[in-house]
């Protein structure tokens, strides 16, 4: 039997995942940004174009002040790219989301349960958080001693 399900997670640039949700994959992505509000505030958050609402945008910036940028679809009206910073951050957390599916194989799950399932994805999760973290530490002590390169297997 095959089951269906989308992650949903907010991340910094950095990499570091500060909420994560899990639902099923028929319920549509802003559902998850209701959530959001009571978890943050005074912030901007960088999301798909799955995240695009009007009203939820509107809605996020009145109840706590969190600015929602997603990129605009070209055949939109009032269409204009997304400013660089915004598409350099939104890249950095793609390829973290790449990471996850392809050095931490996220998508291949043989888990019985559904709570299995949720600490197989939370384990992967906190790997990645881990080696982002040892990178972090490593290439402090490379910059101290003036190396170029990083260790082989920490990229």
């Amino acid at each position: 039997m095959f089951y269906g399900y989308k992650l949903h997670g907010v991340c910094s640039v950095t990499g570091v995942f500060h909420s994560l949700d899990i639902t099923k994959a028929e319920v549509h992505d802003i559902h998850f940004l209701k959530n959001i509000k009571q978890q943050m505030s005074d912030c901007v958050l960088l999301g798909d174009r799955g995240y695009l609402s009007d009203s939820i945008q509107l809605d996020l910036f009145q109840s706590a002040n969190i600015k929602l940028e997603t990129p605009k679809r070209m055949n939109q009206v009032n269409y204009k790219p997304q400013p660089y910073v915004f598409r350099k951050s939104r890249k950095r957390i793609e390829t973290l989301f790449s990471q996850l599916c392809d050095q931490f194989l996220i998508r291949r799950n043989y888990a019985k349960t559904f709570e299995g399932f949720k600490t197989r994805i939370l384990a992967k999760i906190t790997a990645l958080t881990l080696v982002k973290y040892i990178n972090k530490l490593t290439n402090k002590q490379y910059q101290k001693s003036n190396h170029l390169t990083t260790p082989n297997g920490l990229n």
